[in-house]
């Protein structure tokens, strides 16, 4: 029986042997190391058979159909792309928080290495889509599925001499290729968390692939602390490299006319990334608040929601596409109808509301806004960002959970305008104190004597 369920596992894993299985049958079943392969190799069975059937699926599904269209081209891509003599670095993000994670080290990698080329990959088309041009990477693509093939393919195309995987992006045959080729791997801006996989009994075969990465910069110590758990000491707390991103757009030109003109010498409200549950808190005070303005950020742009929500508001209102035909300086709220402004129109609010906890979305950036100095709402579901809950211990942002809340908060900000500068100085300060995770990857970088040009 059991050499049976050997010759099924081999069939399933496409491999040709399973580690000696054959004339180990009772390590097979209560060995740890065993257990593992065997698991990594079922995983790799389900990520191929899903792989296989991704065109059957996207006949009912058109998110799958453009899954599978996104990645058919990849490995042509990067064979036009990458010749045998260039020297590539290789930075994973999952989707656009990621990525924006990884800008700041992007940004240093450009300088210190100036003769590589840097490759980009998103899971998401989040991140791919609105980053594929950036300067920051000479390529830019997705990842293909993680099968042992892609991997295989993927790395033996691009030789990576450094790979950085960003936040908790982790696919076992990947990194089981990385390690196995000796590629020096980093994960930066990591987390730990006893939720994920590799604190279980089911994924416990996942810590096997932590072993590629030579180094972990992570956010905080309870993610220390969980990795030691696991087994790993190579590690330490540089922080979130999202608090360099955000602190570098004081050094940016965040000019935008048309939001001076909207603003004049009024107080400005900005609700940024906001979702459907969020505009519900936000509307009794919009229509009933004077003599401030207002700008608000759907995080999706979706014209029939849009004209929904603003079929309700009794103000004076523009979207970011009407004004070329309407008075900008008489409205009274904008709303901005197109993407890549948010940034900077925070660089004018005076009190900044950041979408996504009103729900179960999932929180927004709260550090874009909080690197200008200005107080911040969100809503209550802000648990699993650390960020936004220290910062809500300190005062520099306030959770508000249904509308009459978000009146009287929002109400004493603009009232009160020494609670509202003291609350802001505390937001800045917060992320100001928690920069340099850059400086501690390129530190390493340089100890280590990687990449030299």
């Amino acid at each position: 029986m059991k050499s049976d369920f050997i010759s099924k596992i081999r069939s399933f894993s496409g491999k040709t042997k399973v580690r000696n299985l054959a004339t180990s049958t009772n390590v097979f079943f209560y060995g740890k190391g065993y257990f593992c392969e065997v698991m990594r190799h079922i995983y790799s069975f389900f990520i191929s058979l899903f792989n296989a059937l991704l065109p059957v699926l996207g006949l009912f599904s058109s998110k799958l159909k453009e899954f599978r269209g996104v990645r058919q081209t990849v490995f042509n891509y990067l064979e036009s792309k990458i010749e045998g003599s260039d020297r590539v670095i290789w930075i994973h993000a999952a989707s656009l928080g990621e990525y924006e994670q990884a800008v700041p080290v992007l940004e240093e990698l450009r300088i210190q290495y100036p003769s590589h080329k840097i490759l980009l990959t998103f899971f998401s088309p989040s991140g791919y889509t609105i980053r594929k041009n950036t300067p920051l990477a000479d390529l830019v693509t997705y990842l293909p599925l993680d099968t042992e093939a892609n991997a295989d393919a993927f790395i033996s195309i691009t030789s990576p001499e450094l790979v950085l995987f960003v936040k908790y992006e982790f696919w076992p045959n990947y990194l089981d290729k990385l390690k196995r080729n000796n590629i020096s791997t980093l994960l930066i801006s990591g987390v730990f968390r006893e939720s994920q996989p590799f604190f279980k009994f089911y994924g416990s075969w996942m810590k096997k692939s932590l072993r590629a990465f030579d180094y972990f910069f992570l956010q905080n110590e309870s993610s220390l602390k969980n990795l030691k758990k696991l087994g790993f000491t190579n590690a330490e707390v540089s922080g979130d490299t999202r608090f360099d991103r955000v602190s570098r757009q004081l050094e940016y030109n965040n000019t935008l006319d048309f939001i001076a003109e909207f603003k004049q010498d009024k107080l400005l409200l900005v609700c940024g990334s906001t979702w459907p549950e969020d505009e519900t808190l936000l509307l009794d005070f919009i229509n009933n608040v004077a003599e401030v303005k207002i700008i608000l950020a759907p995080h999706k742009i979706n014209s029939e929601k849009i004209e929904a929500f603003r079929s309700k508001l009794t103000k004076n209102v523009v979207l970011h596409s009407e004004l070329k035909i309407k008075n900008l300086q008489e409205a009274e709220v904008l709303i901005i109808d197109a993407i890549g402004f948010l940034t900077k129109i925070y660089a004018y609010a005076d009190i900044a509301y950041v979408g996504g906890a009103a729900g179960a979305t999932g929180l927004h950036n709260v550090l874009e806004p909080a690197t200008f100095g200005i107080p911040i709402l969100t809503g209550t579901h802000i648990d699993k960002f650390p960020e936004a809950g220290q910062m809500n211990r300190i005062a520099a942002l306030f959770t508000v959970k249904n509308p009459a809340e978000t009146s009287v908060v929002l109400g004493k900000l603009i009232s009160d305008k020494k609670f509202r500068d003291q609350t802001g100085i505390i937001a800045g300060q917060f992320v100001s104190g928690n920069t340099g995770a850059t400086h501690s990857i390129m530190s390493y970088l340089k100890i280590k004597h990687l990449l030299p040009d």
